[in-house]
């Protein structure tokens, strides 16, 4: 397969870098959910050296460095698996939620990623925050950033959001999560989408979006579902990051658009 087609959802860091054809983090059940709002730990990750391949960073290094911010939450964990609830408009823009949507950015940060759900931090809430810099896009190949479509964007947060698709068109591009760590897996995907929700001031919004973009809301958007990439992928496709760049197996569909 072509490297023009090797393209995927940076959501997490690995802990090893890979080759260099190598080159946007997505703890137990309690009976009363109230607990899952209040959980918080110690929040590990590390830095070192850059590498990308497919639109998200590998090959962060061994330097580890301790905040108090919450732990990304793995799969298997019933948060992960279970619908989010609802966030009560009047609710926005109190002292609790815009603390959980601070730490959510911050984790997002830090891992790097380019998305994060409250559902991964252990907030089963509908809460999303996204965000692709320039600097991020600055490490992937030219031919990548066009094959994805890929452009910048500022900060995002939206509170309930609801998704649908503006069109049938529809794209297959590996995806990673920070909840399935070291795993990609190749996902369908509207093109273009229209999301609505509350801001973190409070406020009604409509975002429009398409290309990678579309791709990380639907993604954050599936957390609040209490789906996983690995729902929905072709089963056929699953790999580690390190065979990544391997062919996919025979009678897989051909990546990018549809």
């Amino acid at each position: 397969m072509e490297t023009l087609f090797r393209v995927s959802l940076r959501l997490l860091p690995v802990s090893a870098a890979v080759g260099c054809r190598r080159a946007i983090r997505l703890p137990v059940s309690r009976p009363d959910s109230s607990h899952l709002l209040n959980r918080s730990s110690l929040y590990k990750f590390s830095s070192s050296s850059v590498k990308t391949n497919a639109g998200w960073l590998l090959g962060l290094g061994d330097k580890k460095k301790q905040t108090n911010l919450p732990d990304i939450v793995a799969a298997g964990d019933p948060v992960l698996h279970e619908k989010a609830r609802e966030v009560d408009p009047e609710e926005i823009g109190s002292e609790r939620i815009q603390k959980i949507i601070d730490d959510m950015v911050k984790v997002m940060r830090l891992a790097p990623g380019v998305g994060l759900a409250a559902p991964q931090i252990g907030i089963p809430l509908r809460i999303i925050v996204l965000e692709d810099t320039r600097e991020y896009i600055s490490y992937a190949p030219k031919e990548e950033v066009l094959a994805q479509e890929r452009r910048p964007f500022d900060l995002m947060v939206m509170v309930n959001p609801e998704l649908k698709g503006v069109s049938n068109k529809k794209a297959l591009f590996f995806e990673g999560c920070l909840s399935v760590d070291g795993f990609r897996g190749v996902v369908e995907r509207y093109l273009e989408v229209e999301v609505t929700g509350y801001d973190r001031q409070g406020k009604r919004i409509q975002v429009n979006a398409s290309g990678w973009k579309a791709r990380i809301l639907q993604h954050e958007c599936d957390h609040l579902d209490g789906n996983l990439y690995v729902d929905k992928m072709i089963p056929r496709t699953f790999r580690t990051v390190d065979n990544l760049d391997l062919p996919l197996a025979e009678g897989c569909p051909k990546l990018g658009p549809q």
